[in-house]
């Protein structure tokens, strides 16, 4: 018969309160902590997270919807979160969308028929349409990196509005006028606030803002290399481009090498993100640095908070909205107009 509870007070000469608090994640002295993992070992006890999460409306699980799988933005984050919130006993469910909102909606909803305790979501629904029945249940929700107007919930954003102005001040200081950007797709929140950036700049310097220079790219690697063939085939006289995410980063690197394009020579560029790209690219390139790790740390810290205080829905006016800065890492991608 398998132990129970029952068995490892006994066994402990606790109380089944203090073991349920042990088993619940609450503060346990460390000595009886140690009876009690001595007894569990001893005693071969299972914990039925079934059983448990029925009794306590909690199933030590997070939710996480994010656009693509195979972007490292996303990645490194998820990585950082799994560590902290595995260390406090909660276990994730990841869920790759495709940038598809269908996908999206449908992966909110299986996590929600899994009753996870909480989502983590880099939404590619720019309305929110696929969070509000989960909202509905008062359980917490972290959005990474976009703002969705209009839903009440914690975010942990980049100030990508002054990422991008520095990337493109940087370029001007360096005597470029003629700079191209690819930017992301025009729904994209973050994708707008770079534009933004990109825009702000150049009217601060009076140069006008063409529009033969601005390529809307799709945050994929062969959206980079295409969105570099237009620019460079639409401006023969562009001397430098400022990419805004990393595949598109990649892309463009490699349609500059399949043109034939030296750099910084014929062409400036800045990217964005993965420093070990950045160095493994001959010359080194000048990228705009995410604080990737920040942001993991953040979100799993306000997620844990949520779940530890147990806020009920209707409190929006104490969400937090935490805006991280980048840096640049510099290369060797930025050459001087004299």
């Amino acid at each position: 018969m398998a132990a129970t509870m029952k068995d490892i007070a006994k066994r402990t000469g606790l109380g089944l309160a203090t073991i349920s608090s042990y088993f619940n994640g609450g503060n346990v002295r460390e000595k009886n902590r140690k009876k009690i993992e001595e007894a569990i070992e001893e005693l071969h006890y299972e914990v039925n997270e079934v059983a448990r999460g029925l009794k306590t409306n909690a199933t030590k699980t997070i939710g996480v919807v994010i656009p693509e799988l195979d972007m490292i933005f996303c990645t490194e984050i998820i990585i950082g979160m799994e560590d902290i919130l595995r260390s406090h006993g909660y276990a994730t469910i990841v869920c790759d969308c495709r940038t598809d909102k269908n996908l999206e909606k449908e992966a909110v909803e299986f996590l929600t028929r899994k009753r996870v305790d909480g989502i983590i979501n880099m939404p590619v629904d720019a309305g929110g349409n696929h969070l509000k029945t989960f909202q509905r249940t008062g359980k917490p929700i972290v959005l990474i990196d976009r703002k969705i107007q209009g839903l009440s919930c914690d975010c942990v954003l980049v100030d990508n509005l002054k990422a991008a102005e520095n990337a493109v001040e940087l370029l001007v200081e360096n005597g470029h006028r003629n700079i191209g950007i690819i930017a992301g797709p025009r729904d994209i929140y973050t994708a707008q606030e770079r534009m933004a950036g990109y825009c702000k700049v150049l009217k601060k310097y009076d140069i006008p803002v063409q529009e033969s220079l601005i390529c809307h790219g799709d945050y994929t690697i062969q959206g980079g290399v295409k969105a570099l063939e237009t620019l460079i085939k639409k401006n023969p006289h562009m001397t430098a481009v400022f990419v805004t995410n990393y595949e598109m980063t990649m892309g463009a690197v490699i349609g500059v090498n399949e043109l034939g394009i030296r750099i910084p020579e014929q062409l400036s560029l800045i990217g964005f993100d993965n420093l070990q790209f950045a160095r493994a690219c001959s010359p080194k390139l000048t990228v705009v640095a995410q604080p990737t790790e920040e942001i993991a740390r953040e979100v799993a810290r306000i997620m844990l908070e949520r779940l530890g205080e147990n806020k009920q829905e209707g409190c929006p006016e104490d969400y937090t909205i935490e805006k991280l800065q980048t840096d640049i890492f510099m290369g060797k991608s930025i050459g001087k107009i004299h």
